[in-house]
This record gives structure tokens, sequence and C-alpha cells, in this order.
């Protein structure tokens, strides 16, 4: 007879399980919390950064490019390392590497030292965060989709903490919330270390290819894409809001972005599901991006009324929390190969996506006199609008990609029961 232990993580258990996690699944949850502070952490000092180091708006939007671009170009290299050194020893490289360039981010004294701490912050984020997903996915009770909705709780928590310790700590000094991000990770790194069991390279070793392999398969590749474009509105959120906000001081953006993450948080974690089971996957992701789209494009209208563009960050957390977990869960059930080798795929041209957004969005917001408040936010709507595009004329592929797999993980789960009855 086997025992509970052995079970196929795609086993469906009572639903009651999803907080009964192992310590080692929390310990990298509670530093995926702190790793995604770093998304939404600079987005009340933008503007302070900006002054104090006399930068224009598209040079500080760099810190979130170079942050983005190196974390989705060292996802390819993710899978190579963890499966050289283990999870566990990959997943503490990372956080080392974030507490020690968030320090540095905080040491510096131009936009272009900032940037440059911020591209090795994102290294080291690349290789806690893809690891971190499939370590929790591997180690979570409840299946999958519980461990993915772990993951995008942990997520949006962060993000959703993120601007709140930024405008905090912000109002103190732009440095600040970099050297807080620092204390925590190595709180972090701790409790990774002593609560993660070791975790030995298992399986074959992986290379720089498995990731462009991965995305020749059409159903990844359709939402990779479809995630490049929504990426890009979603950053766009991000970098163009505060600036649209002039009135707004330090911890008032904060306090914004804390409604914004508060949404992604608990749209991820409790709509998204309802909706997935209610409408289907890929309804579910088309309907959510549409509504995207339209905040965007509503924001973009109104953007010289500082209330309606408030009230349109806020909002679009409903949609952001809702696609983050949707379409995350169909990355790990269309991909035909390893998760994480799945995962790196994806995340390499998801954050590509993120970090095209913020540079292009405050180009367009342009410089004084010639702001052009309405821009960034008509872009980030055209982009949605393409994803839109891309996930609707794949749909039916993507929809039998899913239907299928589904299929086999009743069957294995089936498999499972007749084996513990036996």
């Amino acid at each position: 007879m086997t025992t509970h232990a052995h079970r196929s993580h795609d086993t469906p258990v009572q639903s009651g399980s999803f907080f009964a996690q192992p310590r080692a699944v929390w310990a990298v949850a509670f530093a995926c919390v702190i790793a995604f502070m770093g998304i939404g952490l600079v987005d009340p000092i933008l503007k302070d950064i900006a002054v104090n180091l006399d930068a224009t708006p598209s040079q500080v939007s760099l810190m979130f490019t170079s942050y983005m671009a190196i974390m989705g170009i060292a996802m390819l290299v993710t899978g190579v390392v963890s499966s050289r050194i283990g999870p566990k020893r990959t997943l503490l490289s990372g956080l080392v590497l974030i507490i020690v360039f968030a320090a540095l981010a905080g040491s510096s004294n131009s936009v272009g030292a900032v940037v440059g701490f911020r591209a090795g912050w994102g290294l080291g984020n690349a290789l806690f965060v893809a690891t971190a997903l499939a370590t929790i996915v591997m180690s979570a009770t409840g299946g999958t989709a519980q461990a993915i909705i772990l993951f995008e709780a942990a997520l949006g928590i962060g993000i959703a903490s993120g601007p709140l310790v930024g405008g905090l700590l912000g109002e103190q000094s732009w440095r600040a919330p970099f050297f807080g991000v620092s204390v925590l990770m190595t709180v972090a790194l701790v409790a990774t270390a002593f609560f993660l069991p070791s975790t030995p390279p298992t399986g074959r070793r992986t290379s720089l290819a498995d990731p462009f392999r991965a995305l020749r398969h059409r159903p990844l590749l359709l939402v990779a894409l479809t995630a490049i474009f929504y990426n890009i509105g979603f950053f766009t959120i991000l970098a163009a809001g505060p600036f649209a906000l002039p009135d707004a001081g330090i911890i008032q953006i904060g306090w914004i972005y804390f409604g914004w993450g508060l949404l992604v948080a608990i749209v991820s974690v409790f709509v998204a599901p309802v909706l997935q089971r209610t409408v289907g996957t890929v309804p579910a992701v088309i309907g959510t991006l549409v509504l995207f789209m339209l905040d965007l494009g509503l924001m973009a209208a109104f953007a010289d009324h500082q209330a309606v563009v408030v009230v349109g960050i806020v909002v679009s957390g409903a949609f952001i929390g809702s696609n983050n977990t949707l379409i995350t869960e169909a990355v790990m059930g269309v991909a035909p190969v390893e998760r994480p080798v799945a995962s790196a795929a994806y995340s390499f041209v998801r954050f590509c996506g993120g970090a095209i957004g913020p540079y292009v969005a405050l180009k367009l917001f342009g410089l004084p006199p010639d702001v052009h408040v309405h821009a960034p936010f008509w872009f980030g709507a055209v982009m949605v609008a393409v994803g839109v595009a891309i996930m609707a004329g794949g749909a039916r592929v993507l929809t039998r990609a899913l239907e299928g797999s589904h299929e086999s993980q009743r069957e294995e789960a089936e498999a499972v029961l007749v084996g513990d009855l036996d």
C-alpha cells in the first residue's frame, strides 16, 4: 500500500489542506513575498529619485528595465544552475545576490549606478523566483493548482506591501527602501536555509537550449506571447502611474499602490480559481485582458483627472491578479517539459516584456513642458489589445492542450487512488 506522501502533486485533496503546508513551503513563500516587494518598492520614490539624482522620467524607468531585462534573460540559466547545484543552493544564491545588490543600490550616488545595481538585483531574483515556483509546486500539498495559488498569493502580498514599505521608508530617505529589502532578505535567507531540506540535483541536467525548445510547442508559445504584451501593460501601470499623479507625495503613492497590490493578492487567490472553474481558463484570461485594456483606455482618455488615474491604478490590480494566476497555471498545464524548464521559458518572455513597458511608456510621457500624460496609458492599452488578439486567435489550440493536460492528471490521480486501495 502506498502512503499519501508518495502521491502525485496533481492528486486531488481536500480543500482545507491549502494552509496545511510543510514549513519549507512557508519559508520559500515568505522569501517570495520579500522578493516581489522589489517590483513595487521603487514606485513611491520614483519622483524623489529623479529629483535627488537629477534624472529624467525615462532614465528613472531604467530601474525597472534593467531589473526586468536581466531577470528575464537570467531565467534561461536558472534551470541549468538548479539542475547542477540543486534547488536549495540556487534559491540561497539568488537571495545572497538580492541582499548585496539592494544594499549597493541604496548606497549609490547616481541614477546610472542604481540602474546597474538593480540589474544585479534582477539576476538574484531570477535565480530565486523561477526555482521558488518549481520548489513550491513540488513541495506543497493540495496539487499544482493550490501550489500556484500559494505562489501567486506570495507574489500579490509582496507587490502590495512593496509600495507601502517603499512609501513609509521613502519618507525618511529614498535610500531607505533599498536597505530595508536587504535586511528583510537576510531574514528570508536564514529562514530558507533553516527550514528547506537539502535538495540535491536530481534528474537530467538541463541546457540553455531547453527553454527555447520548449517555446517551439505552440500552446506554450501562444501563452508566452500573450504574457509579453500583457506585462507591457502591467509595468506601464507601475512606471507611468506615479508620474501621472504630480500632486501625490511619497506616502500617498505608497497607499495607492498598496490598494492595487491588495487587489492583486485577493483576486489571484480567491477570484481567479472561481473564474477558471466557471468559464474555463482561456475565456477567463481573454475576459480579464479585455477589462484590463478598457481600464488602461479610460486612464488614457481621462489622464488629466488624477482621481480617474488613482481609481484606474487600483482597479487594474484585480485584472492583473486574475491573469497572473490563470496564465501561470496555463503555462504549467500546457507545457510538455519539466516544470523548471517551462517556468524558465515563460518567465524569460514575460519579464522581457515587462522590461519594455516602463521605458517606452515614460519616453512617451516626455519632459516638461512637453508632457503627454495620456500617451503611456494609450500605449499600454494597445499592447494589451495585442495580447487579447493572440490569446483569442489561439483559443482553440490552448483549450485542447489544457483539456489534454487535465485528462492526464485525472488518469494519474485515479492510478494513485487504485494503488492506495490495493
